[in-house]
């Protein structure tokens, strides 16, 4: 029997320790861990949603809004996210009081690059999709569905989210408001 693992055995360990990690942060969510769920983020964290719109096939490129450029549903960094969920644990958030229940589920991991080396991976880029169930009070359901697209990178032995992306499959929001993780 073989002591080393085959690069094979490397890129499947790889994938199952990235799969867990997401859904340990969806975990953290719908618990509203969201100070551990905080923790999941590099200092320098970029979390971005751009916003959508229908555009005839010629005009694909048009699709999302510019980073940087146009405006976007999301466009937040460790400070912005911290005082996100600062107001959230003070309890007289408007638009959480009474809370939502939710459920994130997260499919589709794939790793699309290892840097500097599969024997040495220290920053990754990812892809997965996710499928958000919110309901709050008696009437209020939202579905958010989309894909994320994010680089981790290990600091102190742990993954870190360095930059997500996150893409609606919806261009009109039908939510209330939008105080939804992703």
């Amino acid at each position: 029997m073989a002591t080393e693992h085959t690069p094979g055995m490397q890129t499947l360990l790889l994938e199952r320790e990235i799969e867990q990690f997401y859904y340990a942060e969806a975990d953290m969510l719908d618990e509203r861990r969201f100070n551990e769920w905080l923790a999941l983020f590099t200092d320098d964290v970029r979390y971005w949603m751009p916003l959508v719109a229908n555009v005839q096939y010629r005009h694909m490129d048009k699709e999302y809004s510019r980073e940087g450029v146009d405006n976007a549903w999301i466009d937040e960094d460790k400070r912005t996210l911290t005082q996100r969920v600062q107001q959230l644990a003070t309890g007289i958030h408007w638009a959480e009081e009474p809370r939502s229940r939710m459920s994130h589920l997260i499919t589709n991991v794939r790793i699309l690059d290892v840097g500097p080396s599969l024997d040495d991976p220290r920053e990754l880029t990812t892809k997965c999709r996710f499928l958000i169930y919110r309901n709050r009070m008696e009437t209020e359901v939202d579905v958010l569905v989309g894909k994320r697209s994010d680089v981790l990178r290990k600091e102190q032995g742990q993954w870190r989210v360095a930059r997500r992306e996150i893409f609606l499959d919806q261009n009109v929001l039908l939510s209330k408001n939008l105080t939804t993780f992703f």
